[in-house]
């Protein structure tokens, strides 16, 4: 994976209805871990991580890096959006696009925060790289996910075998500078 080219990084912290994305901070490093460790998190993502070892090796500060925002809801982080480009892909129709990503707590689920932060992180990406395209990435069990590309605009590509479960790649068509507004 690599950055996102010209963009400038970190932006100003993007504000929605309900939320703010921004850049990590070390008091979400609780957080990271908990997201990487949460059984329910990782359900389709391969399973979680063992916490003893996330505790011992993640830094004090998580790691920052273009496209890589923080989900905030009143002070608390709740979730983190990825928006990384693929420069080698399993899947011949994802490489070099750049990758939709997102993990939210379980408390944060079914009340459209991801929805929300998707959305504002995709209007951040196409102001900064106007015309590219996104892809998406899910299993086809993650009945949650699956209705989420769906209301972001993405349209399966493919479906694929890996992991031992079929996999969905959903392409979000490049939106026209013009057609922002």
């Amino acid at each position: 994976m690599e950055d996102l080219g010209p963009a400038a990084w970190p932006p100003e912290p993007i504000r929605t209805e309900r939320l703010v994305l921004r850049e990590a901070e070390a008091r979400d490093r609780a957080v990271f871990i908990e997201l990487l460790a949460s059984p329910e998190v990782h359900t389709y993502l391969g399973g979680p991580r063992p916490r003893e070892e996330l505790e011992r090796e993640m830094p004090a500060a998580p790691e920052r890096w273009p496209g890589s925002f923080v989900v905030e809801l009143d002070g608390a982080m709740i979730g983190q959006i990825l928006l990384r480009r693929a420069t080698e892909h399993r899947r011949p129709a994802a490489a070099g696009k750049a990758d939709l990503g997102y993990l939210f707590l379980p408390g944060a689920w079914g009340f459209g925060y991801a929805t929300e932060a998707c959305a504002a992180a995709l209007g951040w990406f196409d102001g900064v790289l106007p015309g590219e395209p996104v892809v998406l990435t899910t299993q086809t069990a993650n009945v949650g996910s699956m209705r989420l590309a769906a209301k972001l605009g993405f349209a399966e590509v493919e479906r694929f075998e890996a992991w031992d479960a079929e996999q969905w790649l959903g392409l979000r068509p490049p939106v026209a500078p013009s057609a922002r507004a």
